[in-house]
């Protein structure tokens, strides 16, 4: 089994070499709880890279959000392309989870497109976790949800070699009971196809795949092939181990005792609501479940049916699921290692999941569409969360007090010299009521050096007006919400870097995860109104926006001094006394930072076919009147294409009731 093994032109400069080894100290001395401290641009990640091959831990990086995820992903395969770095985030496209809204009495039934490539990939990484010791595994938050036990999972591998005993018929059997899918007409991954004595199958969490040739009751060669041409790639000697097609599997003899438990709980349940006078609520539960049991007795699944996950795990009521956490547990006992990226994010995005979903369940179960059963298929609470790992390293620029406290001081590594000798920004403090005019200005001298600014405000509405009135003054500039659809959001962020913007103006999506090195200045209207766009933590993120530029610079615009701002001004002094000290003593010469701008990752000027839709900037209050007799063949198809793109947003928007009536647009369609 490999090592872990970093490849990378660079090695870690005296800060990061410093960081490491306080880190792989600690963790030998069995100190369960550190933070790294790094400033922006410092190169935490790479410290954490060179940590990881240091402790030789598998290690799980949890992310607070899928973009930041899949950028970690790419640079840890990057510095670790011989060992086994998975991506574990949620491999919907688009969800809408069931809900029922008792003030209309609208049941919204689940709906989601899963993204295969993702689900491949989630099953990639639990496979490389139960059998090999080199894993890093890059994931949200989904980490934290139920996806069944990975005993029954590791229970159903089927492993197979050269020479064993077994008929075609057996095989067959098999794969059926691992949840793939006989497809006589494609080939995809979790399908099997048969042909005479040759058994291919594609496991839905690899590229290749495998045939079997069956003769005289045994296998007579295992061989991997590519599933597209056939061609042979290796002949293999050895065993081949092949786990389920998806996660979630249960042994189909123990459903008996299962479904005799749901049945029972079912006639509670009705009783429960009749002797209330919920006539209503009794026969709807009664039909719900009655109607999904049927529906496994006959296939095996039903929608939704991993809210009677509970049953089928032998959990009992209240237990925690089984989660990604379950199976680095299973496999490594506590011999591994979390990273939390953006720490003051990801604690309290890990800590949220549990209420807010629990919320949703609990108006499902009152109106009689769930049984209570359904608040075990959960997000683990953050008490479980704790209990399941063995140690956390939390990463960010800006840690929160809870994570500082839990690792106390004496072990939070301090990583404040960025490698490009660049220093924190210098911050000046102005006066609120000249702001927009002297904002104008400064925009305008960093605009004729070549340079960029950022410009942080408290409202939407202040947002667009000011982006408005920088327009007027003859100032290229856009504003960037969280009514800017995603990827229009990091085609603007390229297009600033590129020049084709001067400003950008925003709220707070101008903090964690933007490296936009062509910013020199950031001005911060408002400053002194204390609040969550305010904090000290806040203050801090924003301003080091500003710190990939030699000539970085902050405007705070405030009439007093608050206490978040007096703790932001002395933490970034500090940093940027520290900096310049050193630069002083190893001779580090300030350097720009040069990073390309990555190709843009869809085609943005797909045009609706639609006069209602066109030159429009969706997301709808309501759906437009689309004349679908007036459409092309081609036109629908394009039209089909934005519609799917917007229902994702609303989705993402929570406008659940909106993205529905897109969807059955797009079925219209289609």
């Amino acid at each position: 089994m490999g090592k872990f093994k970093i490849k990378s032109r660079f090695s870690p400069v005296r800060d990061q070499k410093k960081a490491v080894d306080a880190l792989v100290e600690r963790v030998k001395n069995n100190e369960k709880y550190q933070v790294l401290l790094g400033v922006t641009g410092s190169g935490k990640t790479f410290t954490v890279a060179n940590t990881i091959e240091k402790l030789q831990m598998p290690t799980l990086i949890i992310s607070h959000n899928k973009t930041l995820a899949a950028q970690l992903y790419q640079e840890f395969r990057d510095f670790f392309p011989e060992n086994a770095v998975s991506y574990f985030v949620s491999y919907y496209d688009y969800y809408q989870p069931e809900a029922y809204i008792p003030s209309t009495d609208t049941y919204i039934e689940k709906d989601s497109d899963i993204n295969e490539l993702i689900d491949k990939l989630r099953l990639e990484a639990t496979a490389n976790i139960l059998t090999r010791k080199d894993v890093i595994v890059v994931a949200s938050v989904s980490c934290i949800y139920n996806i069944g036990s990975p005993k029954e999972y590791g229970k159903f591998v089927f492993e197979f070699a050269p020479g064993m005993r077994i008929t075609r018929e057996q095989i067959i059997d098999r794969l059926v009971d691992l949840q793939y899918e006989r497809g006589e007409f494609g080939f995809h991954r979790g399908t099997f196809r048969v042909r005479g004595d040759t058994i291919s199958i594609f496991p839905s969490y690899q590229d290749q795949g495998v045939d079997l040739e069956i003769a005289e009751g045994k296998i007579k060669t295992v061989n991997i092939i590519d599933p597209i041409s056939g061609k042979l790639l290796e002949k293999l000697s050895t065993a081949f181990m092949l786990f389920p097609s998806k996660h979630f599997i249960t042994d189909p003899t123990n459903n008996k005792q299962v479904f005799e438990k749901i049945r029972s709980d079912l006639t509670e349940r009705v009783g429960f609501f009749e002797s209330q006078g919920k006539i209503l609520e009794a026969n709807r539960i009664k039909q719900k479940v009655t109607y999904d049991l049927e529906m496994i007795e006959e296939i095996g699944y039903v929608k939704g049916i991993e809210n009677y996950s509970r049953y089928f795990d032998g959990r009992a009521p209240g237990d925690a699921p089984h989660s990604l956490l379950d199976y680095f547990q299973e496999a490594y006992g506590n011999k591994w290692l979390v990273i939390a990226d953006e720490s003051h994010i990801s604690f309290p995005q890990v800590r949220g999941m549990y209420a807010g979903d629990l919320s949703r369940k609990k108006t499902l179960i009152d109106y009689g569409f769930r049984l209570p059963a359904a608040y075990d298929n959960r997000p683990l609470t953050f008490e479980e969360f704790m209990r399941r790992i063995p140690r956390f390293i939390a990463t960010s620029a800006t840690p929160a007090e809870w994570e500082k406290t839990m690792s106390g001081k004496k072990n939070i590594v301090e990583q404040l010299v960025r490698p490009t000798g660049i220093p924190d920004p210098e911050v000046e403090v102005r006066p609120i009521k000249t702001q927009v005019s002297d904002v104008i200005e400064e925009i305008k001298l960093k605009k004729l050096k070549g340079q960029r600014t950022l410009v942080t405000t408290l409202t939407k509405r202040t947002a667009e007006d000011l982006a408005e009135y920088l327009k007027e003054q003859g100032i290229d500039v856009a504003y960037l919400h969280s009514d800017v659809h995603t990827l229009d959001r990091t085609d603007i962020l390229d297009d600033l870097r590129s020049g084709k913007y001067d400003c950008l103006v925003g709220i707070n999506l101008l903090r964690e995860g933007l490296d936009l090195p062509e910013v020199s200045l950031v001005a911060i209207l408002d400053a002194d109104k204390e609040g969550f766009l305010r904090s000290d933590v806040t203050l801090i993120q924003t301003m080091g926006r500003a710190a990939r530029h030699i000539e970085g610079k902050v405007i705070l615009y405030a009439d007093s001094i608050t206490g978040s701002m007096k703790r932001a001004l002395d933490e970034v002094d500090r940093r940027r006394e520290y900096q310049l000290a050193m630069n002083k003593k190893l001779g580090i010469v300030p350097t720009p930072i040069e990073k390309p701008i990555r190709e843009k990752l869809v085609d943005r000027d797909v045009e609706a076919a639609s006069l209602a839709l066109e030159d429009r900037d969706i997301t709808y209050a309501r759906l437009p009147d689309i004349e679908l007799d007036a459409l092309t063949p081609m036109d629908k198809k394009r039209l089909a294409r934005k519609l799917r793109r917007e229902m994702k947003l609303a989705a993402e928007a929570l406008n659940f009731e909106l993205a529905i009536e897109i969807r059955d647009k797009v079925r219209e369609l289609e």
